[in-house]
């Protein structure tokens, strides 16, 4: 006979979301913070002050390590994507018909620039 008509519930077991990790239950973790500092490595104690200065411009939280070993590379890839986020960009609104037009002549908008 078909289920159609003995429904006893879904056929199959469906696993939770958290058992084989296809939902990121952590993704709260926004870097810079107090909880999450970032984590950079400078090679001279010039530039980590720099950097330093430039992280509390910011208002952000990070560990600058200084490694000063010959042919060591700077690591600061993490501060300078946050610094250079640019903005949220919001599209002014544009009247409809039956609003009062922006010129300020008292006439609706499809009356008088629409």
């Amino acid at each position: 006979m078909s289920d159609k008509f003995f429904y006893k519930g879904r056929q199959d077991a469906r696993q939770h979301h958290t058992t084989y990790g296809g939902f990121q239950t952590n993704a709260s973790q926004r870097s810079g913070t107090r909880k999450f500092p970032l984590s950079l490595v400078v090679t001279s104690e010039a530039r980590k002050l720099e950097i330093e200065a430039q992280v509390a411009e910011a208002g952000l939280y990070a560990d600058v390590a200084l490694d000063t070993r010959e042919g060591a590379t700077e690591s600061i890839n993490e501060l300078t994507v946050i610094l250079n986020k640019g903005n949220t960009v919001t599209a002014e609104k544009l009247p409809s018909r039956n609003d009062p037009c922006t010129c300020g002549s008292g006439l609706k908008f499809k009356k008088c620039c629409g």
